[in-house]
């Protein structure tokens, strides 16, 4: 089985890290491929079958689509691959040649292995990049394409709404995916415990590659702009067993962050803090860890303030800090020069996609 997952651009490598990590607690072969074709925010794995024993000691076989989604921390979506092919030059071609390229090439797929013709099906797609066509162009050319091919075996269903079966039609450049998407209409990064949304908050995948930089060893950890709390109910949702505070300046923000942490299920594992993180050691006097989306662009409002609320945050930072720091910002000149000053080493520097931009994130010590 090949899998196509996705993730956020920038943490490839990471989400590779905890896939083989789940992959190799099943015992089977795998591989797992980063970046495949060259496409950012995506792998590839090449997935053996797997099997379990259940309550009667019969051997059954697992769903890895399943068992990912239930379990990844940094997907996005998990999704079985049909083919991949790059399409050369379809960028520059015009709309009725580039349609006709993506619904040739659907054509001759196999679809008919990967749904019932008396299951329901719909294409969602997605595209990013200079094209001529749009989104909607692709998932009509490539619903059309399968419902073609599907009427070879009998009549096929076409359900947009409440679809049995979702074709993932994907045109990023100049490479096609097709797959059927096992996540559902919902992406994994949008989690079930957010009640109350911070007017920018942090994917749950990034707060998660976050943490992963941190290596938190069960020291404390506190995040002194935790927002609506997305980075410290993720590291409780891991069964964390060292002290996890959340600090926040505003109370609307700090009320939404518990709200969440209580629909997690984890509001008794976390530490509520009403104040400002340029006064940080009046509340910690000593942490482990701290990590934080740091205020910018929507967060901060005025552009003009984010010198003077770097330079007094890693002041105080440099009161408090005892192992790392790991910190997100679109601001690089600004928080480099607020790090250097205080006495910080940067050991680790990298872009993630978030938000359509493409931000700076820092491991400091």
């Amino acid at each position: 089985m090949r899998l196509l997952l996705t993730t956020s651009r920038g943490i490839e490598d990471i989400a590779r890290a905890e896939i083989s990590a789940l992959l190799g607690k099943l015992g089977v072969p795998f591989r797992v491929e980063d970046k495949p074709l060259g496409v950012e925010g995506r792998l590839l794995a090449e997935v053996g079958e797997a099997y379990y024993t259940d309550e009667k000691g019969r051997r059954r076989e697992l769903s890895v689509s399943t068992y990912l989604n239930e379990r990844s921390k940094l997907l996005h979506r998990v999704i079985v691959e049909i083919a991949s092919e790059r399409l050369g030059g379809i960028g520059e071609e015009e709309p009725e040649k580039a349609l006709q390229r993506i619904e040739s090439f659907v054509k001759e797929l196999p679809v008919e292995r990967f749904v019932k013709v008396s299951e329901s099906f719909a294409v969602r797609s997605f595209r990013k990049g200079e094209h001529k066509i749009t989104s909607v162009d692709v998932a009509r050319t490539v619903g059309k394409a399968i419902f073609e091919r599907l009427e070879r075996f009998g009549s096929p269903r076409v359900n947009l709404d409440h679809p049995t079966v979702i074709f993932r039609a994907e045109l990023i450049g100049d490479v096609f995916f097709l797959g059927i998407d096992t996540t559902g209409d919902s992406s994994l990064h949008k989690r079930p415990w957010r009640v109350y949304d911070h007017p920018a908050h942090l994917k749950a995948s990034i707060a998660n590659a976050l943490i992963e930089l941190a290596e938190p060893d069960g020291g404390s950890f506190i995040d002194p702009f935790c927002g609506s709390g997305t980075i410290p109910i993720e590291l409780a949702l891991r069964d964390y067993t060292g002290e996890i505070t959340c600090l926040e300046k505003f109370r609307k923000h700090l009320t939404g962050a518990k709200m969440n942490a209580l629909s997690a299920g984890v509001i008794d594992r976390i530490n509520f803090i009403l104040g400002d993180a340029t006064k940080l050691s009046e509340y910690v006097k000593r942490m482990d860890f701290v990590v934080s989306n740091l205020p910018y662009g929507l967060k901060i409002g005025r552009k003009s303030a984010i010198p003077g609320l770097y330079t007094d945050f890693f002041g105080e930072l440099a009161k408090v800090l005892e192992k790392r720091g790991v910190f997100i910002t679109t601001e690089k000149r600004t928080i480099e020069k607020a790090i250097g000053e205080n006495g910080f080493k940067v050991i680790h520097h990298r872009l993630i996609g978030h938000g359509g931009l493409m931000v700076h994130t820092y491991v400091i010590e």
